[in-house]
């Protein structure tokens, strides 16, 4: 449809004379209630599909955080075994080069018991 014709198609005519013969009449496209509805449940479950990923996503980094701190306290106990050995295996070694300990004197035994 061309312009010429689409304008004559919307102009309303009268029958009567002297009167103009073209009006324009202009149409407001409305929503209606059922339309209004259907568009609320639409956005109502976009928000809830939303609101899921969010949450799924705070649930899947709280596992991961979870899995971290247990991973850091295993580490932590581990370094504070380890730490324990050091400071056994170094009292032994300082111990046994101790200015005290190269002024004793080794004690063979002279005699055994037999029972």
């Amino acid at each position: 449809m061309t312009y010429s014709n689409s304008m004559a198609a919307s102009r309303q005519r009268f029958s009567t004379r002297n009167q103009n013969t073209t009006s324009f009449r202009e149409s407001k496209g409305k929503l209606g209630p059922v339309s209004n509805t259907i568009i609320l449940i639409v956005l109502a479950c976009l928000l809830g599909l939303l609101y899921l990923t969010q949450v799924t996503k705070t649930y899947a980094y709280s596992y991961q955080i979870s899995n971290l701190q247990n991973q850091q306290a295993s580490l932590q106990s581990q370094h504070d075994q380890l730490e324990v050995n050091a400071a056994r295996l170094q009292s032994v070694q300082r111990v046994a080069n101790s200015p005290v300990n190269q002024q004793l004197v080794p004690v063979t035994p002279t005699t055994t018991t037999q029972n």
